[in-house]
């Protein structure tokens, strides 16, 4: 993300989904190719790890079907 700037103006939300408080312009993240705001970078960083976390347990749960792992 460091090769283009985020910017609060382009934020889809106008409140931190953590803590329903206003936006920062220092707590800024891309998610599935939108500008999402947080109240404070410790928000914003909250929603990073849990993101990062459930994006490897779906990528080990498509990994594991694909080898004929367990079957839904």
């Amino acid at each position: 993300m460091a090769d283009q700037e985020l910017r609060i103006e382009d934020a889809v939300n106008e409140t931190c989904p953590w803590s329903g408080k206003p936006i920062a312009a220092d707590s800024l993240t891309r998610y599935a190719g939108a500008v999402v705001g947080f109240c404070n970078p410790g928000c914003r960083d909250k929603f990073e790890k849990a993101v990062n976390h459930f994006e490897a347990a779906l990528a080990s749960r498509r990994l594991e079907a694909s080898m004929g792992g367990t079957a839904e």
